[in-house]
């Protein structure tokens, strides 16, 4: 995983826009964010991300059949981030594909590795989460503003010699009717460049965070139910759950609704905020630094964004 050195806390927010460290705790569970440098764009992030993977996996960029990219804030439309890392990595043998899923697009790209490798298609894919989603902010928004921040993931999937460190099953879901919810409007082909586009603030993300909450409020919980019925696997089973560090509160909610302990839940959006599409790498990454996921636990890994898309990897570490 890779963040930026510069943390923006509450606090710091609280001299940029309307708000306090409070309302901010309160509402979201946040406290700080990373934000990226000014000479430093998404796939810059990325390849830090996929350098660290590689080391831990002891494969060289050479070995990779596939590079994914998972990202809703890629550096320009074309080329695309992950053609960027796999070139800076000379990862010779491999193709290179963006993945544009909302917050959900990290999932959506383990599903496509996984179902690719499963497939004999590759044999070792590299799927990156990355984002410099405070470019795209409306700082005078505190709405938004105060829930993002930067950083980037990576895992290596690859043929496992065993039954082990494996995605047991992934299911995937949309409900376009409510692709108002999330949106970033301006600058492509809906809404091209212009001075009104850029006055209206267009080129910044807007977001229904009220109608989001009641959405995966409603959704995930019968969804996860069901995906954890379809693997095999009761709710019990499960040794740990890897949200999507949106927010707090809808990590807390839904889980209460499935009536599963907090305790269960892996939890960094305090330190990170919302990083979209690297969220729940960044969380992976973390508790198996910490020790707390270990060899032969289950994890649910569950995101959910723009779109509204939302989904689920069941993995075997």
């Amino acid at each position: 995983m890779y963040v930026p050195e510069k943390v923006l806390t509450n606090k710091d927010l609280e001299k940029i826009v309307d708000t306090n460290d409070e309302w901010i705790r309160t509402r979201t569970g946040i406290v700080e964010r990373r934000v990226a440098s000014d000479d430093q764009v998404t796939s810059d992030l990325a390849y830090l991300a996929a350098l660290e993977a590689l080391r831990s996996c002891s494969l060289s960029p050479k070995d990779l059949d596939m590079v994914i990219v998972a990202t809703n804030t890629p550096d320009t439309i074309f080329p695309s981030v992950a053609a960027k890392v796999q070139g800076r990595l000379a990862a010779t043998k491999a193709g290179a594909s963006d993945i544009q899923s909302g917050c959900t697009s990290s999932v959506y790209a383990l599903t496509y590795a996984a179902a690719g490798i499963a497939s004999f298609l590759w044999e070792r894919v590299l799927v990156i989460g990355a984002e410099v989603l405070t470019r795209l902010l409306n700082w005078e928004d505190r709405s938004t503003c105060v829930l993002f921040g930067d950083g980037a993931g990576a895992v290596v999937l690859g043929v496992s010699p065993d039954d082990k460190n494996r995605v047991i099953s992934a299911s995937l879901r949309s409900d376009g009717t409510k692709s108002d919810l999330i949106i970033l409007p301006g600058g492509l082909v809906e809404c091209p460049a212009s001075v009104e586009m850029i006055e209206k603030k267009l080129h910044t993300i807007h977001m229904k965070g009220n109608d989001v909450f009641k959405f995966v409020n409603k959704e995930l919980p019968p969804f996860l139910s069901e995906f954890c019925d379809e693997s095999g696997l009761a709710l019990d089973d499960v040794d740990w759950w890897i949200f999507h560090q949106a927010n707090y509160r809808i990590v807390e909610s839904v889980l209460r609704r499935l009536d599963v302990s907090m305790d269960k839940a892996i939890l960094n959006v305090d330190k990170y905020g919302n990083t979209s599409s690297a969220s729940v790498f960044l969380a992976f990454h973390e508790a198996k630094a910490e020790g707390k996921v270990k060899r032969g636990d289950k994890v649910v890994m569950v995101s959910f964004g723009s779109g509204m898309t939302y989904g689920a990897t069941l993995i075997e570490v």
